[in-house]
């Protein structure tokens, strides 16, 4: 596996609509394990696959309850909507709030390419929305209020 370098606010790709995954196959599957592990290295709760460069539909997301993969996610429905602090590892050092549904279906594919739905509240619900946009060219900054720096804690 590998670590990818994430494109940083600035590069075009962040703001084109991703392509469709025709097929899964092995290039797919060795996107989606690099995905996870820069994800992780970065410290980060989601990952969207414009965010390392690859125009594909794909997106890792893990939020302390285990790791999602999603190929083509479209979400179905959305309910209720609140309002929290957001960042992205493809916008280091800021943050603002943004409103999203609170309660979302989300339906793709899994890496074998089967059918996977989804259901999510919440923090997870919040983040598949974040990286879905990513797959649409859309950045949270663009939807954020009270944009701001994030002052680094000390020690």
């Amino acid at each position: 596996m590998a670590v990818y370098k994430i494109v940083e606010l600035g590069d075009r790709i962040l703001k084109e609509r991703a392509k469709e995954v025709p097929k899964i196959n092995q290039n797919i599957i060795k996107l989606l394990d690099n995905m996870a592990e820069t994800m992780y290295h970065a410290r980060g709760v989601g990952l969207a696959a414009p965010q390392i460069g690859v125009s594909k539909r794909v997106i890792v997301v893990d939020v302390g309850e285990g790791l999602l993969e999603m190929i083509n996610p479209v979400i179905t429905s959305c309910a209720g909507h609140e309002t929290d602090s957001e960042g992205c590892l493809s916008i280091p050092g800021i943050v603002g709030d943004v409103t999203r549904a609170s309660v979302i279906e989300v339906k793709g594919l899994d890496r074998r390419g089967k059918p996977l739905e989804v259901k999510a509240k919440g923090y997870l619900a919040r983040a598949l929305q974040h990286e879905i946009d990513h797959l649409d060219g859309i950045l949270f900054i663009e939807k954020a209020k009270n944009i701001r720096k994030l002052v680094p804690k000390e020690d």
